[in-house]
């Protein structure tokens, strides 16, 4: 069982940083899919970031050029830094790890990006 945990959010100004963090506990975290996804209020949960165990990356078009998901699989954890946010980008950001038939989420954290 991986049960996944994630911090780091807050409230930031458009335009600002933020960067959240998920850290996995259980063993092969390193086979993982592993992927950050979000849900505004009122709307459905939608992919923002992946990386494959072998590192390759993929983007919602959305978040392209600001966004930037990375794994330290020594600490069990993955990022994903934000840049340029947007009020827009306000949700509820969830991990996620998929193996084979395996799928498991974290709890969330809210990021509000406001003025």
């Amino acid at each position: 069982q991986l049960q996944l945990v994630e911090s780091g959010g807050g409230l930031v100004q458009p335009g600002g940083s933020l960067r959240i963090s998920c850290a996995a506990s259980g063993i092969s975290f390193r086979a993982y899919l592993m992927g950050w996804y979000r849900q505004a209020p009122g709307k459905q949960r939608e992919s923002v970031a992946i990386i494959t165990a072998g590192g390759g990356r993929n983007y919602a078009d959305s978040v392209k050029g600001r966004f930037t998901i990375s794994r330290d699989n020594a600490k069990n954890t993955v990022y994903l830094q934000m840049n340029s946010l947007k009020p827009g980008d306000t949700a509820v950001y969830y991990c996620n790890a998929v193996l084979g038939p395996a799928m498991y989420w974290g709890q969330g954290t809210q990021v509000t990006v406001s003025s």
